[in-house]
């Protein structure tokens, strides 16, 4: 998948393949971020020195993420150097050397990286919330796996996850800005082994309900609440879209002007909500002094009551519309968002909406649609509770709340 952008001097190039942490057994979590570092480390044919010597000599960027349902490898170069950096892309994917030495030299580094996330509550909490949410479902885990697994990961098992899962029918690749579509796929042409994997049958998970607290003696305390979503191909996922920012998407949305505006009780208050092929949820977060935790819940469980109940204003609808079409009209700007959007439509839907298409599905949303989504969703016999901080399951009792 490719869009050329006229008057463009640079190319984002992206490899997008189809597996992710749900695909791992529980004894082998977090061998797809494993996986993923270890690519940069280097190939038979160059080492992890040299792949970035490439990229800083013509001021470009390579790097690389991975996720629950995919793996994404990129890169962002001149036009000019485009070559080079498919050809180092592509060897990395195809052919990483998993040398002993420098796959336990990374794995230190994941350690780092995940005692790094557990200090950090703000981020954390949102795995101890999909967590409980997810219920002992794949979905569940952490993308980074646990000191355990990470520390018990062997070289046989990740050459083994690479050989099953990087193939050809995995593989999406996308690119944007100064480049020719039939260069590209001629270059491609070679890329991975046809046999066919694939990530195996992918199961639904049953949700969780009712409250988590990890007690962390904290300077703030850490809310997350929310419940069961829908999958990303959903035919309401415009709509849910709608409602969710209504309710915490901007600064104008129901949460912020109403706990960080008008009461000053919280910096960072939002909602959000997550797809998956077969499952989601959605949640709401805030930070807040632990004295003020009760009564930002409260705000909380409010503002969603009133929504289930009344439902969003007409004002509302037309400014979430405004703002989901000029957030898609802006990000086209740039060459990585366009080559995001390829492969993430490409590999997660098996098609890629044009801007007329997108700016249709949104404006086609009605006001009774956010309005009956509301009461599917917010539902409190379905929502569950996380916090991190200073607290205990007596304070959610005294907030009300029932464990």
């Amino acid at each position: 998948m490719t869009e050329s952008m006229p008057g463009a001097v640079s190319a984002s190039l992206g490899f997008w393949i189809n597996v992710g942490s749900r695909d791992e057994s529980v004894e082998h979590q977090g061998t797809s971020h494993f996986l993923e570092h270890l690519l940069f480390k280097g190939t038979d044919r160059v080492n992890a020195k040299q792949i970035a010597d490439a990229f800083d000599s013509v001021g470009g960027e390579a790097n690389a993420f991975s996720s629950k349902e995919y793996t994404c490898v990129y890169a962002r170069v001149l036009a000019a150097d485009l070559p080079m950096a498919l050809d180092l892309l592509k060897d990395m994917i195809k052919s990483p050397a998993f040398r002993p030495d420098e796959l336990d030299g990374e794995r230190n580094v994941i350690l780092e990286e995940i005692a790094m996330h557990h200090d950090t509550p703000e981020d954390l909490v949102h795995d101890v919330f999909a967590e409980a949410m997810f219920n002992g479902h794949p979905l569940g885990r952490e993308v980074m796996g646990t000191p355990e697994t990470i520390a018990a990961i062997t070289r046989d098992s990740i050459q083994a996850f690479h050989a099953s899962h990087y193939r050809a029918p995995s593989t999406v690749v996308s690119a944007a800005g100064a480049v020719d579509h039939g260069w590209l796929s001629q270059q491609l042409a070679d890329l991975l082994t046809p046999e066919i994997p694939d990530v195996g049958e992918r199961s639904t998970p049953h949700p969780g309900t009712g409250s988590r607290v990890v007690r962390k003696d904290s300077e703030q305390a850490h809310i997350v609440i929310g419940g069961p979503g829908y999958e990303r191909a959903h035919p309401d996922r415009f709509v849910w879209a709608i409602l969710d920012n209504i309710l915490g998407g901007g600064m104008s949305s129901r949460l912020f002007q109403e706990i960080r505006e008008k009461r000053g009780l919280a910096y960072s208050v939002y909602s959000y909500r997550n797809s998956y092929s077969e499952a989601g949820l959605w949640a709401v977060y805030a930070g807040t002094l632990p004295t003020h935790a009760g009564e930002v819940l409260k705000i909380i469980n409010d503002e969603l009551l009133t929504l289930l109940e009344s439902g969003p204003t007409e004002e509302e609808i037309v400014r979430a519309k405004g703002h989901l079409k000029g957030s898609a009209l802006l990000a086209l700007e740039e060459a990585g968002a366009r080559m995001s959007r390829l492969g993430k439509g490409e590999l997660l839907f098996g098609e890629v909406l044009s801007v007329a298409e997108l700016v249709e599905q949104i404006e086609a949303v009605t006001q009774e649609q956010v309005g009956l989504l509301a009461k599917k969703l917010f539902d409190p016999a379905g929502r569950l509770l996380t916090v991190i901080g200073p607290f205990t399951e007596d304070d959610l009792t005294s907030w009300g709340v029932a464990g």
